[in-house]
Formats: structure tokens, sequence, C-alpha cells
């Protein structure tokens, strides 16, 4: 087994990400589907991996770093909203919550009934639903130690890992796809000479050159070191209460709290290029280390009626992101980015819905109301109103009868 220090880790996530930029720039099948470059690399390197383990070859990397980077990530998203966006984007945002609730609901009576017709445990189906798909691997994780000990469903974590894994492989690459099958239908802005061309904002266009200097970059670090701190300190008053809410959403709401508390003073204004920087970076290398620290081992370990749900889910994710998603949210360029990222945390997470969202607006334009509304009910809305449609169907007369 070779172990890579802190230091090898962050080296082999760099180059994963040129890897995938360079499969990308020169594969015309993932640039044609907006496939994410770090999705792209990512997978090459877990499948590289799983080829060395048959010949008792194993590397494992230091993934110290891959949980700070996410909360970076999600103080930037924090740092990035203002009051006044929020606002505008408020109906929006409603709509876009009654789509993503709707799914929920799909994947967990798709998980349940394709289950029971399986002959497998309803419980297998609700774990191959919402709790690990749009929920992720660490409340997949959660659920499957209460699934252990209060119903005794067996092997329940390392199902709900291997499932979460499934998921985030799936959603990074499926949300491109759907999003190319449904800018055929619309008109892209900026596309004719007569239109202005919208601008990129944040996360939008990430490989658009930014005008930084170095303190501006140090100021902004300095709020993104004090969204991480006080989120973690703020995770840890509410831990064991009935406000306890997961450490990355504590870190966006600090963001938040900063970026419109100092605007309102008129002591400081958020350097928004900086932040999307920092934020691209952020994300970049985590999805880097996520996903070539994936072990793709684990899917092995699905029998094949879990890979029938599993395979099931991702078609059903497609044709609600394509059908419901897309037509709820306006049928128009934005909706259709919308879905790419209704894709991606769909399955996967927040981040796989990032991603998603700016492997197309990389090459078709920006699409901000896509790139408010997403991070938003991704890191607020989704785990809240996941728990509550979990616990609607745990009270379901055959689970209660468990």
């Amino acid at each position: 087994m070779i172990q890579l220090d802190f230091y090898g880790t962050l080296v082999a996530a760099s180059l994963v990400l040129l890897l995938g930029r360079g499969l990308v720039m020169r594969i015309a099948f993932l640039r044609n589907y907006n496939i994410p470059e770090p999705v792209a690399g990512g997978l090459v390197v877990a499948l590289v991996l799983l080829l060395l383990r048959t010949l008792d070859i194993e590397i494992r990397f230091d993934t110290s770093l891959q949980t700070p980077l996410m909360l970076a990530f999600f103080a930037t998203i924090g740092l990035s909203a203002d009051f006044a966006s929020l606002k505008k984007g408020g109906r929006v945002v409603g709509i876009f919550v009654l789509a993503v609730t709707g799914l929920l609901v799909v994947q967990n009576a798709l998980g349940i009934g394709l289950a029971t017709a399986l002959g497998l445990d309803p419980l297998m189906g609700l774990l191959t639903g919402s709790i690990t798909l749009a929920g992720g691997h660490g409340t997949g994780a959660a659920w499957g130690t209460v699934f252990s000990e209060k119903y005794g469903l067996a092997s329940a974590s390392e199902l709900a890992i291997a499932s979460a894994t499934f998921g985030l492989v799936l959603g990074g690459l499926i949300g491109g796809p759907v999003a190319r099958l449904l800018i055929k239908r619309v008109q892209v802005p900026g596309c004719h000479s007569q239109e202005t061309p919208r601008l990129p904002k944040g996360f939008e266009q990430p490989n658009k050159e930014r005008s930084i200097t170095p303190f501006s970059f140090i100021e902004t670090l300095a709020l993104i070191a004090v969204s991480l701190l006080a989120g973690n300190l703020l995770n840890g008053l509410l831990h064991g209460t009935a406000f306890e809410l997961p450490t990355f959403v504590c870190v966006l709401f600090v963001g938040v709290v900063l970026r419109n508390g100092l605007s309102a003073l008129g002591l400081y204004q958020v350097f928004e290029r900086e932040v999307s920087v920092l934020g691209n970076v952020s994300l970049s290398l985590f999805l880097a280390i996520a996903l070539m620290s994936l072990k793709l081992w684990d899917l092995a370990a699905l029998a094949l009626p879990i890979f029938i749900i599993l395979a099931a889910q991702t078609l059903v994710m497609a044709l609600f992101a394509i059908f419901v998603t897309f037509r709820m949210m306006g049928g128009n360029y934005d909706a259709a980015v919308l879905a790419a990222g209704h894709c991606g945390f769909g399955l996967g997470a927040t981040p796989t819905a990032i991603a998603n969202m700016q492997a197309v607006t990389q090459r078709y334009g920006p699409s901000h109301i896509a790139f408010l509304v997403v991070p938003m009910v991704g890191a607020f809305f989704i785990d809240i109103i996941n728990v509550i449609v979990i616990k609607l169907y745990l009270v379901l007369p055959f689970f209660v009868a468990v």
C-alpha cells in the first residue's frame, strides 16, 4: 500500500484538475456534453486506482484537506449572497424548493416500490432513495446507523456509503448531457448580436479572468477564515439541540451575515471577484480529492437488485429534470442550467451541482439566477425537507410494523 501525505495528496489533486482540463479540451464528447473538468479527471484516476487494486497495489490519500476546502467553498457562497439579490430570487427559490421536494418524494416512492417488487426489505429502498442520493454520504451514514440499530437492517451503513458514491459519480455525469438536450430548445442569452451579453458573476464561467490585487485577496481570505472559525463555533453551540445544523450550513450562514452586516454598517464591501476565485479554487480541489479518493470497488459490493434500483433512480432524475424542473423553472436558458444543477445535488451533492452548472455556463454563458438559487436550496432547504420527507415515509404501515 502506498500512503500519500498532505503534500503528495495536494500535488495529486492539482494533477487531477490539469488532467481533467486536458481531457475536456481534447475530447469532443466530454466538451459537447458539458462534463465538469474535476469529474473527468477524478474518475479517470479512480478507475486507474481500481485497476491497480486488482494488481494488489493500493494508493491512499490524506483527505484532511477535503473538509476545510468544502467549508471554504460554502463560506464563499455565503459571502457572495447579498440580501438584495436574495430578495429578487425569492419567488424562483420557492418554485425550485417545490421541484426539489417533488423529487425527494418520487425518489423514496421509487426506491421502496422497486425494493418491494424485487423482494428486498423496503428499508433498502428508502436507503437507496433520497437518504443517500439527495442526502449524500453524511446523511446516508447517519441514517444507515439508525436503520442498523433501530430496525436491524444488516450492512445498512455499507449500503448507504456505496449508494451515495454511486450517486456522486452519476450526478456529475448526467447534468451536462441533460443541459445540452434542453439548451437545444431555448434561446441562449447573448447569442444574437443585438443582445448585450451578460457578464459573469460569482461562480459562473470560472475560467474567465478576474482582476485582483494581493491586498484585496488577503482581505477576502480573512473573511473566509472568520466564516470557518465562527461557523464551527456556531455548530458546536447548536450541537445536540433542536436547532442543530450541518457545519457547512453554519459556515454559509456566517458568510451571509458578514457580507450583509459589514455592508449595512458601511464598514466594508466584499470583492466578488476575489470571492469567486477562492471559491472556485476550493471547489475544484475539493471535487478532485473527493473523486480521486472514490473507492469504486465498494460499488461491486452492491447486489444486482440494488444496482437496478440505483440505475432506475438515475434515469428518473434525468427525466424529472427534463420534464418537471425545466418546465417549472420557466423553460428557458436559466431553467436548463438549473436542471443541470438539480441533477448534481439530486443524486450527489451541492458542490457537484455547482460544477455541473459551471460546465454549462462556461460554454454557453452566465446564468445569475441559477447560481443564486441552487447554492441556497442545496445548503439550506434540501437537508431540512429531506428529513421531513424521510420521517413521513417511516410512519407508513409497513415500516411501523418492522
